[in-house]
């Protein structure tokens, strides 16, 4: 059962749904995959998100495994299990949204909801080879959604194709819209630190595509993911640095999360300047290209036996956490493996233009699949 934390049968014959673990299922506890919440009290209600999925017809089949507390990149549980990567199975699942991930790959489910803070769901969808979309910052409502109280995080859905996917966000979002005419968009390829392999089959990804391509330098992309550690760091410990005391959460959260309480004030408003600068260095990019593409992860996920301890993996999100501090959507675009080990692209956008973001996604895999 390391793929659902609990199985559920709601809503109505459309295409099945897992909930991540840290979303709200009314009559469901939101235990966040960790043992410190064991003991939670059934939700009263339904997330906003799953609501609107029921109300959509969709079917939720149930709540699905997790990093511990959303606070880890590999996926990997002591306490729930670890859902196996089920095309990679050498290789971690990606976090924190392993479940949800995992179920999607593995065709338990036809969509699943998970969170994205710092990666977390363009990084499972990495590892585990699915498509995985965080829209823009504030787009999808998390209300019911922990933590609360969060200045990076966003819900949004893995699939194995876009036509999938883009129906989700139509569900979750009443406010996304019909998706938007490409032609004439340009791509920007971002000069980022990735394995030459990786870099070939981005470009190459990109080149098939059809759309007029030019190269991009975003200055502060290194200090941009600095800084987004630092806030998830001070916004973590303010929502979950009561639990390490009773000491049920697993060591390498905990680890985490003791480093995390002694980001100060003054790291906080260091790093909401580099916010500010980067949030403005992307949007004059966009300017120039509407969309951008890089890779998701710079290399190979680590393999399991060498994923133990978390903190020491967190540069898995090198690629992906910069676009959390600025609230840009990013979705993660799965390629053909290299060298035994998955491989994805990812594309970025305009705040608030997800649809011309799932626009551009969904022809560029079109053309992935012909080729």
């Amino acid at each position: 059962m390391s793929v659902f934390v609990e199985r559920l049968d709601l809503g109505g014959n459309g295409p099945r749904v897992g909930i991540k673990d840290s979303i709200d299922v009314a009559g469901s506890p939101t235990r966040a995959g960790s043992r410190a919440l064991e003991q939670a009290a059934p939700a009263d209600a339904h997330a906003e998100v799953v609501a609107n999925l029921l109300a959509a017809g969709y079917h939720v089949v149930g709540k699905t495994n997790m990093h511990e507390l959303a606070f880890g990149t590999t996926g990997l549980n002591h306490w729930t299990g670890t859902p196996l990567n089920p095309h990679f199975p050498a290789y971690v699942p990606g976090g924190s949204s392993s479940g949800s991930a995992v179920a999607v790959a593995s065709g338990e489910v036809d969509v699943a909801l998970g969170t994205d803070t710092g990666g977390s769901i363009r990084i499972p969808a990495a590892c585990c080879g699915v498509f995985g979309f965080k829209p823009s910052f504030g787009r999808v409502s998390r209300r019911g959604v922990m933590p609360a109280v969060t200045s990076l995080d966003c819900v949004g859905p893995f699939a194995r194709d876009m036509d999938a996917l883009i129906a989700c966000m139509a569900a979750i979002d009443p406010h996304f819209g019909s998706l938007p005419d490409t032609a004439g968009v340009r791509i920007g390829l971002v000069d980022v630190a990735a394995s030459a392999p990786i870099r070939a089959a981005v470009d190459a990804a990109v080149a098939s595509s059809g759309f007029p391509t030019g190269r991009v330098e975003l200055p502060g992309f290194a200090a941009a993911y600095d800084a987004g550690l630092a806030v998830i760091n001070a916004e973590t410990w303010a929502a979950c640095g009561h639990l390490v005391a009773g000491g049920l959460v697993g060591d390498d959260v905990a680890r985490r999360l003791r480093a995390a309480a002694d980001t100060s004030p003054a790291d906080v408003a260091a790093a909401e300047a580099v916010r500010a600068a980067f949030t403005a260095g992307v949007d004059a990019a966009l300017r120039d290209f509407p969309v951008l593409a890089l890779p998701t992860m710079a290399d190979a996920p680590p393999r399991l036996e060498s994923a133990a301890d978390t903190s020491k993996l967190v540069g898995m999100t090198s690629l992906v956490r910069p676009f959390n501090l600025s609230g840009h959507p990013a979705i993660a675009i799965p390629l053909p493996a290299r060298g035994g080990h998955p491989v994805s692209l990812q594309l970025v956008a305009a705040r608030n233009d997800d649809e011309l973001l799932c626009a551009v996604a969904r022809q560029l895999a079109l053309q992935l699949k012909q080729d």
